[in-house]
């Protein structure tokens, strides 16, 4: 039997139809509104459409004349089933009949199979003329006041966005002022440069200082994220060792790899690697792909770094890889978005805010290089495959003084 689209926003009338319809052999799909109604209609080709004229967004005017403009549809039925409109204005944008609410239960099912079977509807030409014209006419004043509508809309996202980039600038400085105390003064106590502490003690102040040290990178990253955002990030140049920066990144996330029995392969060459650029950024930036890594590598598992130096003078390059699940296809296109995460729930398995990968390639690019990755990764490193997912972060050995970041 035929494939039939109603496309009608009343969830009542939706399903007298298709109870109507389905009794009598045929297969029915609904839709809401009318531009779902204009996706179906195109994905699915049905044999017959039947459309509400006073429909929500696109009305049943408009939707048929979207629909007479699809070559994928020409030939298929359409009927207006109506309790307010025009049947000559209808018939004139391209409908071939016309239903008047409320619908006949009895006779419905015959009446739809009629159009399917050949049966139109005509009008005057010169009627169908004069209320086409007036049915343009409408929809173009109808379109002017959408453009009107989506320019206001436009210009009050501007200013959220506007808004929104205040405040995170505002309130990383506002969160950053207090923390340079409260980590001055914890360092001293657990130094006990104000006098003893007991063993507890300082059970209790380390632990106090782990969580400082997370809150702060979090700051910190909002302010790399504002910088970003703001075109006001600076970079600080002066000489340093590419090979020596990211032995220290490696430091500082080798008790984390520890603590989840995950083994740390090494691939680094004798050095040094001399670089002019701003060591400090540079270094944060490899701790993002580090602390990537050592979020998603599963215990027990692995996490590869790879130091090289590229051909023909074409800067160094860090690679981070992990035998971690990789990241599905649908997903690479958004994964350096700034608060982008796989998983964003508030149960999600892995903490973070989203802005490390963002903030490690807009730092590779500020130096002159780039980060890219493979999922799933083909890097093997000391003779272990890493099959999850491989971060590069290339820069050049001497990066540019000035340089526009470019949002991706």
């Amino acid at each position: 039997m035929a494939r039939i689209l109603h496309i009608e926003d009343d969830p009542g009338n939706r399903l007298l139809v298709r109870k109507l319809l389905q009794s009598a052999g045929h297969t029915v799909t609904d839709a809401a509104d009318g531009l779902e109604g204009v996706q179906l209609a195109c994905a699915e080709r049905p044999d017959l459409v039947l459309v509400d004229l006073n429909l929500p967004g696109l009305d049943g005017y408009e939707v048929t004349l979207r629909l007479r403009g699809e070559a994928s549809l020409r030939g298929v039925p359409i009927v207006a089933i109506t309790a307010e409109g025009d049947r000559d204005t209808s018939l004139a944008v391209g409908c071939d009949g016309f239903l008047q609410k409320p619908i006949d239960a009895r006779e419905f099912a015959e009446t739809v199979e009629g159009y399917l079977r050949g049966h139109r509807e005509l009008s005057s030409p010169d009627l169908m003329g004069e209320r086409l014209r007036a049915q343009s006419h409408r929809i173009v004043a109808h379109l002017e006041e959408k453009v009107a509508e989506l320019s206001r809309a436009n210009e009050r996202l501007r200013e959220l966005d506007r808004a929104r980039k205040e405040f995170y600038r505002n309130i990383s400085h506002e969160l950053a002022t207090p923390m340079t105390p409260i980590v001055g003064y914890l360092k001293l106590l657990v130094d006990e440069e104000l006098g003893g502490v007991n063993t507890a003690q300082v059970k209790a102040l380390r632990a106090m200082d782990d969580c400082v040290r997370r809150l702060r990178a979090l700051i910190d990253n909002l302010l790399d994220v504002s910088g970003l955002e703001t075109g006001s990030m600076r970079f600080l140049h002066r000489e340093y060792d590419f090979l020596d920066t990211t032995r220290r990144a490696v430091a500082r996330v080798a008790d984390r790899l520890a603590e989840r029995r995950i083994t740390l392969v090494e691939e680094l060459p004798r050095g040094p690697l001399p670089g002019w650029g701003d060591s400090e950024r540079l270094s944060r930036a490899m701790m993002q792909l580090l602390d990537n890594a050592a979020k998603f590598a599963p215990a027990g598992g692995y996490v590869g770094v790879r130091v090289r130096q590229l051909p023909q003078g074409g800067g160094y390059e860090l690679c981070v890889a992990d035998t971690g699940p990789g990241i599905s296809s649908e997903r690479v296109g958004r994964l350096f978005e700034p608060f982008y995460q796989v998983d964003g729930s508030p149960t999600r398995q892995h903490g973070g805010v989203g802005v490390g990968l963002a903030i490690a390639r807009r730092i590779a690019r500020g130096l002159g290089g780039d980060v890219r990755f493979e999922s799933p990764s083909s890097v093997i490193m000391e003779g272990v495959p890493l099959p999850g997912t491989a971060f590069f972060l290339t820069v050049l050995p001497q990066a540019p003084e000035v340089i526009v970041l470019q949002k991706d």
